[in-house]
């Protein structure tokens, strides 16, 4: 199954990101890039502004100018943040679309790896069992 709308799309992205703001580890470590990252999903249509920096989620509509913008569909994005989707592998293979700054966003997956668990757990305790991939 997938995401029932963008607001579900909005609060599972975005919210991982939030956690990774709060993480003592990440947290510092994403504010250190300055990076503002524009995701493009596809499938529902949704828009997700990541200002690093700020350690903050732009509100939906905000005109930001971003140092990369990345387009995929929720599901490849759902799949990504559970650990199921190689970042160089899917953007070689045109499933993961990348403008801007590529070599920053590559730094950003070791960190990632450590929110997989807590995507994952936040599903299930949402009872979004549908959306975890096998």
């Amino acid at each position: 199954m997938s995401f029932k709308n963008s607001e579900e799309v909005r609060h599972y992205m975005g919210g991982i990101f939030e956690t990774a703001f709060a993480h003592p580890e990440t947290g510092p470590k994403l504010a250190e890039t300055g990076l503002i990252l524009r995701f493009d999903f596809a499938e529902p249509g949704t828009i997700l502004i990541v200002d690093m920096g700020g350690h903050k989620i732009l509100p939906e509509g905000e005109a930001v100018e971003s140092s990369a913008r990345m387009s995929m569909t929720a599901d490849t994005g759902n799949a990504y943040w559970q650990g199921k989707v190689n970042l160089a592998l899917a953007m070689a293979k045109s499933r993961i679309k990348v403008d801007g700054n590529v070599a920053s966003l590559l730094k950003l997956a070791p960190l990632a790896k450590k929110l997989y668990p807590i995507y994952i757990e936040n599903l299930r305790k949402d009872g979004r069992d549908d959306l975890l991939v096998k």
